[in-house]
């Protein structure tokens, strides 16, 4: 099939890379001609693992980017994975995304073939039709409804993709949402992933718009309040002396529960959880409802990271000391600093008066430029050296191996924020929960 991804953010390029992969013709749109020349350069414009692999395979064959609307009206799809960024009030902005939809109805605008235009972005229920109405004023014409009028219809397909592994989240889904009204927009999207299921066992959900959305929004709601659930009673876990990891591994048995996203700490970051959790808020409190437990999942998130300081605090006299903070991505597998728990955990450090010396393996240029007043080391070891204590924010592998290189540290204290290093002879050791 002849497709089109507008936007060339994490989801953006592992979409359009994975299509390729799939075999179907692929234009990645996007405003920025630097990501363009890089993805026709033949390499991703984020750090994904396995997705250079699979722009420097298909670009310049299956996979081409532009800034261009030209091959819009020729292709049967178009994905659209715009950045929908918070505002203040936790309320999502669809400005780009309307704006992108609109250009897409424009470059459609007088044609004669049937075209699909679908919301790959995460968008409120309420908000789509913002989306809508600008891809009806861009084309000119009414949408295609349920009943078979119209050419060219509307959809939305959110995405379950974990970064850090979100290429094997694409090749191998618990799920494909595929959200329309209209019966041949959802034959489309079954072509579309028709080799994902037909080597994998996914199930297809097929329903209208909005609640294909929502069912992306109930998803991380629901990780994000257990991953709150079981910080709340990890914290008590530390409180009575107890291992909450021990705790974690019974529960996790029992089938009602499961044994994912029991791993408690500092708490969950990145793109989808605090944005989504915090749109989902908005958007049931501007409908009238108070959802309480999807605060409390915030509340208790938001408490972690001073927790953590909290028992540094315990152990070293922060003002004026030296503290190294070990990983700065979100997690691992990734170069994503938004919402990252080291960005609380570093400002609450240089607010005690501490000196921060920072590491990460592929993070530190993405973090420099959120938080310049940090001193960047080129290893492990060397933000160690001479540092009066360690926190552990990311757990990246490298740290686990990590062992001699605490004794080059003024004084050895380590406190563990992801159970990423195992206590040992010659260091303080405190875990955040257990």
């Amino acid at each position: 099939m002849r497709i089109n991804v507008v936007g060339s953010g994490y989801v953006g390029t592992t979409l359009a890379s994975s299509l390729a992969a799939l075999g179907h013709e692929v234009t990645a749109i996007d405003i920025d001609e630097e990501v363009v020349a890089t993805i026709n350069d033949g390499r991703a414009p984020i750090h994904e693992p396995g997705l250079d692999d699979l722009v420097a395979e298909h670009a310049g064959d299956r996979l081409r980017a532009t800034t261009e609307y030209d091959a819009v009206a020729d292709a049967d799809v178009t994905f659209l994975a715009i950045q929908t960024p918070s505002r203040e009030d936790g309320s999502i902005d669809t400005g780009a995304l309307a704006a992108a939809a609109r250009s897409t109805g424009e470059a459609l605008a007088g044609g004669t073939e049937r075209h699909l235009v679908v919301v790959k972005s995460t968008v409120v229920p309420p908000a789509l039709a913002d989306v809508r109405d600008a891809l009806a004023t861009g084309l000119g014409e009414p949408l295609a409804t349920a009943d078979g009028d119209g050419r060219v219809a509307f959809g939305t397909n959110p995405e379950f993709l974990r970064e850090g592994s979100a290429v094997d989240d694409f090749r191998a889904p618990d799920k494909l949402v595929f959200g329309t009204d209209v019966s041949w927009a959802g034959d489309l999207l079954d072509e579309v992933y028709a080799p994902i299921t037909a080597d994998h066992d996914a199930a297809v959900i097929h329903t209208d718009p909005e609640t294909g959305m929502m069912i992306k929004y109930a998803n991380n709601a629901f990780l994000a309040a257990k991953v709150s659930l079981i910080n709340d009673l990890a914290n008590a876990c530390k409180e009575f002396g107890i291992d909450a990891y021990e705790v974690a591994d019974a529960i996790g048995l029992d089938g009602r529960i499961g044994e994912r996203f029991l791993r408690s700490g500092l708490g969950w970051g990145g793109s989808c959880f605090p944005k989504d959790t915090n749109a989902l808020i908005a958007a049931a409190e501007a409908a009238g409802y108070e959802p309480a437990m999807l605060n409390a999942a915030v509340e208790v998130n938001d408490r972690q990271p001073e927790r953590l300081l909290d028992l540094l605090a315990d152990h070293v006299a922060l003002d004026g000391a030296r503290i190294a903070v070990l990983g700065l991505a979100f997690k691992p597998g990734t170069d994503d600093v938004r919402n990252s728990r080291a960005l609380p955990v570093i400002e609450g450090l240089h607010e005690r008066g501490a000196e921060v010396v920072a590491y990460d393996p592929v993070a530190m240029d993405n973090m420099r430029a959120v938080a310049p007043d940090v001193t960047y080391a080129d290893s492990a070891a060397a933000a160690l050296d001479g540092a009066d204590g360690a926190l552990l924010v990311t757990d990246w592998d490298e740290f686990a191996a990590l062992d001699g290189e605490f004794d080059a540290m003024a004084d050895p204290v380590v406190i563990d924020g992801r159970r990423g290093v195992e206590a040992r002879d010659g260091i303080v050791y405190e875990g955040l929960t257990w």
